[in-house]
């Protein structure tokens, strides 16, 4: 049989309060006390309702492209509960600290060459050619501008040249430049123009035919007898190298036809190829001036010249110059006044200041002019040529000394001793030899200072002299 469970009796619900519902109240205080917490700082930093300003909204575009700003507006409480609206004023605005500006060094500037005024009996260089030679001419002046005996006339014509003498007829023109001016030499210039048909007669030939350069030799010699014919010395300068390899190779080809015709009539051909070439003879921009600084000497064209080009160029010139015009080439100030040369003169030395000596021989050893050598032996024959020309020219070395490392002789000979000591050596021992008889009997006292010779069988008895011949083993 199953056992009867019991019966608890359950109680009223009416009477029995839930769990939560007996603590709600404390919860509602937690929640206010934290929640006075949380909005009492908020409270606190809140500013006075009668300063408070309008918040404005920004929008996407003022962040990126920005705002104008408007004047800010600032209401007043004075208190008794009116409140003024006044425009705030405009911020202050810091100004900078002025800064101390950098002193910058001037400019050096360089001073302008003094000119010189000219003499009225001045000599004149007459220049006459293509562009090549008005750069050459400026190139002069600033050489001679110091110099009041020297005038520099440019009568250049920057597009002519020897080939187009309907353009420019220098045979009839130089004359009249010579009349005008009266050079006392002329200096002259072309070539970088003739690179170009030439018209002979009423045929065009072509450049570089042979034509042509018989053409152009025979119009440069009529033009440099035409010029030495004023009996004034004739300097033609030369063409420079260009940046074009072809006009650089015919500027070479034309340096050739000028040398040889100047020098034929008289005339003194310049060369000055090397001022404006590097060391493998290249075309160069830029270059060492007159003063060794590198400078540039040639445009952007690569043909014409910068200033410092030109003064370059009239220095292969202005040597010459002076070499033949003389004390009148000189600077004005550099001519010194005879009156003041009276120490510099050099007389001529009397007899009494004169002393004589015999000539003296190089291969004298002592210089007193004796013909033997110190071991009575003469000297060799001098053949005329010394043992440097022997060993150059036909490989002939001296021969060596006996003894020393490069005596490469197969038998090895020394100096023979002198005859009485090879006699003596030659003699047997118990036997004197000619020179001890000859020799006087020492007396007493030498006998007692001479020490008696020595005897015995040392590593030197019985060898063979050294003079004697000892062959090579």
């Amino acid at each position: 049989m199953s056992r009867p469970r019991a019966v608890t009796p359950r109680a009223d619900p009416s009477n029995v309060l839930p769990h939560r519902t007996r603590h709600a109240p404390l919860r509602r205080l937690a929640a206010f006390l934290l929640a006075l917490v949380i909005a009492l700082p908020t409270v606190v930093l809140l500013p006075p309702v009668g300063r408070a300003e309008a918040q404005e909204r920004r929008t996407i575009l003022d962040m990126f492209f920005g705002r104008p700003r408007q004047q800010q507006r600032v209401y007043e409480d004075y208190g008794d509960g009116r409140n003024i609206d006044r425009e705030a004023p405009p911020p202050v605005r810091r100004q900078p600290k002025p800064q101390r500006a950098k002193v910058r060094p001037a400019p050096v500037e360089t001073p302008a060459p003094e000119i010189v005024a000219k003499q009225a009996d001045a000599k004149t260089v007459l220049v006459v050619g293509d562009f090549i030679a008005g750069s050459l001419s400026d190139g002069l002046q600033t050489a001679f501008a110091d110099s009041p005996g020297i005038v520099v006339e440019n009568r250049s014509e920057g597009s002519s040249g020897m080939v187009r003498d309907d353009y420019f007829d220098w045979p009839n023109m130089l004359p009249v430049y010579a009349d005008d001016v009266k050079p006392a030499l002329i200096i002259v210039s072309f070539g970088a123009n003739d690179r170009q048909q030439m018209k002979i007669g009423a045929v065009r030939e072509k450049y570089r035919t042979d034509a042509w350069m018989a053409e152009y030799t025979r119009r440069v010699a009529r033009f440099a007898a035409l010029a030495r014919s004023r009996n004034v010395p004739l300097l033609w300068v030369g063409m420079p190298s260009f940046q074009s390899p072809a006009m650089t190779a015919d500027m070479v080809t034309f340096n050739g036809i000028f040398r040889t015709e100047a020098e034929k009539i008289g005339g003194q051909f310049i060369d000055i190829w090397d001022g404006f070439v590097d060391e493998q003879g290249k075309f160069v921009t830029t270059g060492s001036d007159i003063n060794g600084q590198q400078v540039r000497l040639r445009g952007a064209d690569g043909i014409n010249l910068t200033p410092a080009g030109k003064r370059k160029l009239a220095f292969y010139v202005e040597k010459d110059v002076r070499r033949l015009l003389g004390e009148t080439a000189a600077p004005g100030g550099d001519i010194p006044d005879p009156s003041g040369m009276k120490d510099l003169v050099v007389t001529a030395p009397t007899s009494d200041t004169i002393i004589k000596t015999q000539p003296i021989s190089l291969v004298d050893p002592d210089l007193d002019g004796a013909s033997d050598l110190l071991d009575d032996a003469s000297l060799p024959a001098s053949t005329g040529r010394s043992a440097r020309d022997l060993l150059i020219e036909k490989g002939e070395a001296p021969p060596a000394p006996f003894g020393r490392i490069d005596d490469f002789r197969l038998v090895k000979t020394a100096l023979a001793p002198p005859p009485a000591a090879a006699a003596q050596a030659a003699a047997p021992a118990g036997e004197p030899s000619p020179a001890d008889a000859a020799r006087p009997a020492p007396t007493a006292a030498q006998s007692a200072t001479v020490p008696p010779p020595k005897t015995g069988t040392g590593p030197r008895l019985g060898a063979a002299p050294p003079w004697q011949a000892v062959p090579l083993r």
